[in-house]
């Protein structure tokens, strides 16, 4: 009965983060659960159970890869349940990125019946009572900013919210993942880190080099996210993951990570030893380390899944040979096969439930730790 009792504390959990959020969705799984059962409420969640627990979830994807949007990429999301997703806007030089942001915010204009421009966590509540997407648009590195934060404060006006501080290699910011120096920020990082954190934009280390994640999160006075990364502990020495130091960082400070479904990332033998189950053992590292709170989802390539956008050998996996460091351990073909499809989360959401995880945290896992996240980064 304690048992029972503890887990239907983990079931109404969502309610108590976002009163008006689910109590439809609360509601019909408090309808399938016998309180005076001696069995865990887990177990009688049967595979329609979770799919319904799905369906009435908030979802949402730390990382799609935004460019060549269609209409292949609207029907991919009909199928995938998104609540919303964090944009990957083309860049380029700071016109182009502005350019790019202003096609984004015209196309959520444009398709105001499926879209919102994510700027707040109240957008994705919106979003789910709507059963339309919450879209927050942001770019993989900042070296379009150059010397000035009044080119931050462009973006910012053009619709930009989250940022990562760089990509792999070096800008005036600080050191990126793949970089031979691990220096950490500049006095200039710290200046725009400061500078984010007073405009609401999300900060993002995902691909930062090792000491540029730690002071990235040491000198951010807001949470800080890592939006599409692994463990360092379970794909050893690639230089994406992070380390359980740099999660526990990360976590203490109220950062979100969202793991990465790209399978080369998540494990060095793709498709034998490296699968789905592979891709929530990250999840639950991660939570081990820094706790159920702070852990999330993401996907970081197109909402079809990459067989569906016509990725090959030739033109996906040659070309990284050249663009990314040997360290980066690419692998063809790339994907785990239940992750590389719309509906990739719910896949996950069960192999969750299998595990015994409470629907209070599969939900939090899906999308609700997202959503305390952004209440407590996004500014109006």
């Amino acid at each position: 009965m304690e048992k029972n009792r503890r887990n239907l504390v983990k079931i109404l959990s969502a309610g108590t983060l976002f009163p008006g959020l689910a109590a439809n969705a609360l509601t019909s799984i408090l309808e399938t659960v016998d309180v005076n059962s001696k069995a865990p409420i887990v177990s009688e969640l049967t595979k329609n159970k979770i799919e319904k627990l799905y369906k009435n979830a908030i979802v949402n994807d730390g990382l799609i890869i935004a460019r060549n949007w269609s209409e292949d990429s609207f029907k991919a999301l009909a199928e995938s349940g998104y609540t919303g997703f964090n944009a990957s806007v083309s860049s380029g030089d700071l016109t182009k990125c502005i350019e790019n942001l202003n096609n984004w915010k015209n196309r959520i204009k444009e398709n105001s019946d499926k879209l919102l421009l994510g700027t707040s966590a109240e957008v994705y509540i919106q979003a789910k009572k709507e059963g339309k997407t919450a879209v927050m648009l942001g770019f993989q590195n900042a070296s379009m900013i150059g010397k000035s934060l009044k080119n931050l404060d462009k973006l910012y006006d053009a619709g930009l919210r989250w940022m990562q501080l760089t990509y792999n290699s070096r800008n005036l910011i600080g050191d990126g993942s793949t970089e031979r120096t691990n220096c950490g920020l500049s006095d200039f990082g710290i200046q725009v880190v400061n500078h984010m954190n007073e405009r609401g934009i999300i900060i993002d280390l995902s691909h930062c080099g090792e000491q540029t994640t730690y002071e990235g999160i040491e000198f951010s006075s807001a949470p800080v996210s890592i939006n599409h990364s692994m463990c360092e502990a379970l794909h050893k020495n690639h230089p994406r993951a992070k380390t359980d130091g740099q999660i526990k960082a990360m976590a203490d400070k109220g950062g979100m990570m969202g793991i990465i479904s790209l399978g080369y990332m998540i494990g060095p033998k793709l498709g034998v030893e490296t699968t789905l189950e592979t891709y929530v053992d990250h999840i639950e590292h991660a939570i081990n380390v820094g706790g159920i709170d702070h852990v999330g989802v993401s996907s970081d390539f197109a909402i079809q899944g990459l067989q569906a956008t016509g990725s090959t050998y030739e033109n996906w996996f040659v070309p990284r040979l050249t663009r990314f460091k040997p360290s980066y351990k690419v692998q063809w073909p790339p994907w785990i096969p239940e992750l590389d499809k719309p509906d990739r989360f719910l896949q996950v959401a069960k192999v969750l439930d299998k595990r015994g995880y409470s629907t209070g945290d599969i939900e939090k896992i899906l999308g609700l730790n997202w959503l305390r996240f952004y209440k407590e980064t996004l500014k109006p």
